[in-house]
């Protein structure tokens, strides 16, 4: 057991210590997020539809990832169909007062930006690597260069945002509610992983690889107690992705062939346990926020 583990409460089952807890609660919150979410994500289709027409949200709505171009508004508007998520969970929990936003974050007084910022260091020099490698072997190969400056400004700021968001509602709405309710956090840690992987429009094998990262994911969640070393790998994983696609150095695919999947499952595999060996080293896991 880390210092960290006796410093401050458990992450997975935090909502419990609030004394507002009833056991219904979490399920409001879950229900009103979803019902936010659809509000917020029919708004931003309007807005999208009006000033790109409406074929960026067809592109979305009935293609996969083969769809998508680095420097097309439809992978904005995917972005932020994310990123409201934030918005959302924020306003659920102001309506149901069961336990403050912050508790979302992490159990160590909300989201601390140092330790994500220090966490990104790790996952990019890894990632770093092995985009060289990619390049230098051939293995990164995609069909033409997608970038502008504008692109990869608002992607740089977009992805990390989806990233988080994306912690906040799977790692944080989701799998606190369900460690509120079953008090075992390894438990909330599968059921989180099963829904997060289903949720993502790959084949089987790209399923199995975004449920491992979904367990690794929440494991840092749970033994870091916040979302922000996860939310670091996270963010770096996509940066990479879309850099190498605007680069023309890889390609956007719904289908993740078995020398991928296996790449995909080793990178991630060696940047967790860098990352988390180094963190505890280093104590940026015992950081309270202020």
């Amino acid at each position: 057991m880390t210092e960290n583990e006796n410093k401050f409460p458990d992450y997975v089952t935090f909502p419990r210590t609030f004394p507002e807890y009833k056991w219904y609660k979490p399920l409001i919150s879950i229900v009103l997020v979803l019902v936010l979410y659809i509000i917020f994500q029919i708004i931003l289709a309007v807005v999208f539809s009006a000033i790109y027409g409406s074929a960026v949200i067809d592109r979305i709505v009935n293609g996969g990832y083969e769809t998508l171009n680095t420097s097309d508004s439809s992978v904005y508007f995917s972005y932020l169909g994310i990123v409201i998520f934030i918005p959302a969970i924020y306003i659920a929990s102001k309506i149901v007062r069961d336990r403050p936003f912050s508790s979302y974050a992490s159990s160590r007084g909300g989201w601390n930006w140092k330790i994500y910022f220090k966490c990104l260091l790790v996952p990019l020099a890894i990632y770093l690597v092995y985009s060289i490698i990619s390049v230098v072997t051939g293995k990164g190969s995609g069909s033409s260069t997608q970038v502008s400056v504008i692109a990869l400004l608002l992607s740089s700021i977009l992805i990390p945002a989806q990233c988080i968001a994306e912690e906040y509602a799977f790692r944080g709405l989701l799998m606190q509610s369900l460690g509120s309710w079953f008090k075992i956090p390894i438990l909330a840690i599968i059921i989180q992983t099963i829904i997060f992987a289903m949720v993502h429009p790959y084949n089987s094998l790209g399923v199995i690889t975004i449920g491992v990262s979904g367990i690794i994911l929440g494991l840092f969640a749970w033994r870091t107690n916040g979302l922000e070393a996860g939310a670091a790998i996270h963010s770096i994983n996509n940066l990479m992705s879309f850099y190498m696609v605007a680069l023309g150095l890889g390609s956007l695919s719904s289908t993740v062939s078995f020398n991928d999947f296996i790449s995909d499952i080793l990178i991630t595999l060696v940047t967790a346990i860098a990352l988390y060996y180094i963190g505890n080293k280093k104590g940026w896991f015992d950081e309270k926020t202020s």
